[in-house]
C-alpha cells in the first residue's frame, strides 16, 4: 500500500492538533548509600528540612540532614528492597499525618497508617508533624484541673489541663498504669463545659503484646471512643519510634486547635532519645554526653513545648491555625530511670522542660502502696491552681501530715518509747499512706475523693485498725452517695465546702461511724 503525501499530512496535522503538552517536573535523585535504615541520596538539591522522598516500592523517607553534596535520610520501612542507584523521587511534601475525629478508638502507626485491623481511616485532613509551639501572646496560665482519679495525685501533686507533668521512676513501678487510670477517668467529662477530654497514647519502643494489653483495658472500661493509640512497639525502625511523639502530638494538637481539651502520654521519652541516638548516630551527627547527640535537649523541647492551654482569643491572633481559643493540650511524658537514678542525662533534660514531676518508688511498689508516689521529691509548678477549691482547702493538710509521718517513721523505728504527739502523727500517718492506696482501672471521681480526703485529715480514721481503712472509706463513699446525696451535689456545683457543708459532711461521717463494723 503507498500512501499520498497529502495523507501523511493530514494524519500529521490531525496527531498535532490532539498533542497535548502536559509537561511534569520532577525533582529526582540516586541512592549512593544505604543501610541500617539510613540512605545517603545525590541530585536533590531542593530538598526541604522533613521533607518526605519517595523509594522504589513505594518505601517513604524523611530527609533529616540537607549536606553539600548529599542528602541524609532516614527510612520509613525496611532497607532491604532498596538499593545502589535506586531513583528517589522528591514529594514536595513535609512530612504529616491524618487527623481529625475518625481517628478515634483506632490504633495507627507513626505514619497514621491502621494497625487495628478495622479498615482505612476515612478522612482526608492532614497535619505535619512538626509544628511550632503557640507562642507568649496564644497561651495563658494553667487554672482547670485535669482529674486523673487517682487520690494521691489529685489531691497532693495536681495536673492542670495545658500542663506538661512527668512522670519518673524505674521499671516496673506503676508508671503507665497511672496514664491509664487518667484516660479511664475521662470518661465523665463528655457533659463538662469544655467537652469530652480527647485521649492520645503514644507507645514508644514497648513491645506490641503490651499495647495490645492495654488497649484491651481500654476497651473494656469504654475509653477507646474518645482515645488515638499510635505504637512504635520495639521491633519497629528506630525513625518511626522517633517520629511515634511527634505523630501524636500533631493529632491531638487537631483537637486543641478547635477549643477542646487533649490529653496526650508519651510513654517513655527515655526510649525516644535512644531511637534519636541511634538516628542521629547512624546519619554521623557528632556524639556529646552518653553519646547522645548535641540536641536531644532540643528534640524534646520542641516537642513538651507544644503542650499549653491556649489564651481565649488565640483565633484572633492566629485565625489560620487556630479555629477556637481555649483549648489545652497537657502532656503526660514518661521517663524510665535505672535504680532511681533522677540526675541521669535524660532524666534532668525532660525535668527541666516540665512542669514538675510525679517520681514513683520502687521500695514504695514492693511495700504495696500503689500507686507508689514519693511525696516528698513529687511536685506540681502549678500547684492549687489546678485544683477545684474544695480539694484545695480539704487536701491542704495532706502533704505536710505525710512529709512528717516519713520522717518520723525512719527514727521511730529505733525508739521504744514515744512521746503521745509523735506517737498521734504516726498514727495518722499510717492511715494516710493506707486511704492513699488505690487498684489499678479504678479511678475516683473527684467529690468521692474530696470525702474520704476529708475522713483523713479530720482525725477520723484514728481510731481504726489500718486494715479497716479502705473498708470504711468505701463504705463511707457509699453511705454518702447513698444518703446525702444533695449535699454531694452542692460540694460539685459550687466547688467549694463551706462551714455548713463542712458540718454536714462531719456529722454524716460521725453517723456513719457509729454504725460501722470493720
Amino acid at each position: 500500500m503507498k500512501l499520498q503525501p497529502s495523507e501523511v499530512t493530514a494524519i500529521l496535522k490531525k496527531e498535532i492538533a490532539g498533542y497535548d503538552g502536559d509537561l511534569k517536573m520532577e525533582s529526582v535523585g540516586s541512592v549512593i548509600q544505604v543501610g541500617d535504615g539510613v540512605a545517603r541520596i545525590h541530585g536533590l538539591d531542593d530538598c526541604m528540612m522533613s521533607e518526605l522522598l519517595e523509594f522504589p516500592g513505594g518505601i517513604r523517607g524523611v530527609a533529616l540532614n540537607l549536606e553539600q553534596d548529599n542528602v541524609g535520610c532516614v527510612l520509613m520501612g525496611s532497607d532491604q528492597e532498596i538499593k545502589e542507584g535506586d531513583t528517589v523521587k522528591s514529594t514536595g511534601a513535609i512530612i504529616s499525618v491524618p487527623v481529625g475525629e475518625p481517628m478515634l478508638g483506632r490504633v495507627v502507626n507513626a505514619l497514621g497508617d491502621p494497625l487495628d485491623g478495622k479498615g482505612p481511616i476515612a478522612t482526608d485532613k492532614r497535619r505535619p508533624v512538626e509544628m511550632p509551639a503557640p507562642s507568649v501572646l496564644e497561651r495563658q496560665p494553667v487554672t482547670e484541673p485535669l482529674q486523673t482519679g487517682l487520690k494521691a495525685i489529685d489531691a497532693m501533686i495536681p495536673i492542670g489541663r495545658g500542663q506538661r507533668e512527668l512522670i519518673i521512676g524505674d521499671r516496673q513501678t506503676g508508671k503507665t498504669a497511672i496514664c491509664v487510670d487518667a484516660i479511664i477517668n475521662q470518661k465523665d467529662t463528655a457533659n463538662e463545659p469544655g467537652g469530652q477530654v480527647i485521649c492520645v497514647y503514644v507507645a514508644i519502643g514497648q513491645k506490641q503484646s503490651t499495647v495490645k494489653t492495654l488497649v484491651r483495658e481500654l476497651e473494656n472500661a469504654g475509653a477507646m471512643d474518645y482515645t488515638i493509640v499510635v505504637s512504635a512497639p520495639a521491633s519497629e525502625q528506630a525513625s518511626m519510634q522517633y517520629l511515634a511523639p511527634f505523630s501524636g502530638c500533631s493529632m491531638g494538637e487537631y483537637f486543641r486547635n478547635r477549643g477542646q481539651h487533649v490529653l496526650v502520654i508519651y510513654d517513655d521519652l527515655y526510649k525516644h532519645a535512644l531511637a534519636w541516638r541511634q538516628v542521629s548516630l547512624l546519619l554521623r551527627r557528632p556524639p556529646g554526653r552518653e553519646a547522645f547527640p548535641g540536641d536531644v535537649f532540643n528534640l524534646h523541647s520542641r516537642l513538651l513545648e507544644r503542650g499549653a492551654k491556649l489564651s481565649d482569643t488565640a483565633h484572633e491572633f492566629n485565625p489560620e491555625l487556630y479555629e477556637a481559643g481555649g483549648g489545652s493540650l497537657t502532656a503526660l511524658p514518661i521517663v524510665e530511670t535505672q535504680e532511681a537514678d533522677v540526675s541521669a542525662y535524660i532524666p534532668t533534660n525532660v525535668i527541666s522542660i516540665t512542669d514538675g514531676q510525679i517520681f514513683l518508688e520502687t521500695d514504695l511498689f514492693n511495700a504495696g502502696v500503689r500507686p507508689a508516689v514519693n511525696v516528698g521529691i513529687s511536685v506540681s509548678r502549678v500547684g492549687g491552681a489546678a485544683q477545684i477549691p474544695a480539694m484545695k482547702k480539704t487536701a491542704g493538710g495532706l502533704r505536710i501530715d505525710l512529709a512528717q509521718y516519713r520522717e518520723l517513721a525512719a527514727f521511730a523505728q529505733f525508739g521504744s518509747d514515744l512521746d503521745e504527739a509523735t506517737q498521734k502523727q504516726l498514727t495518722r500517718g499510717e492511715r494516710l499512706v493506707e486511704l492513699l492506696k488505690q487498684g489499678q482501672y479504678a479511678p475516683t471521681n473527684v467529690i468521692d475523693q474530696i470525702v474520704s480526703v476529708f475522713a483523713g485529715t479530720g482525725g477520723y480514721l484514728d481510731d481504726l485498725e489500718v486494715s479497716q481503712v479502705r473498708p470504711f472509706e468505701q463504705g463511707l463513699v457509699q453511705h454518702l452517695n447513698a444518703n446525702f446525696k444533695d449535699l454531694l451535689d452542692g460540694i460539685r456545683a459550687s466547688g467549694k465546702v463551706d462551714d455548713d457543708a463542712k458540718e454536714r459532711l462531719a456529722g454524716a461521717i460521725t453517723e456513719f461511724k457509729k454504725g460501722f463494723v470493720g
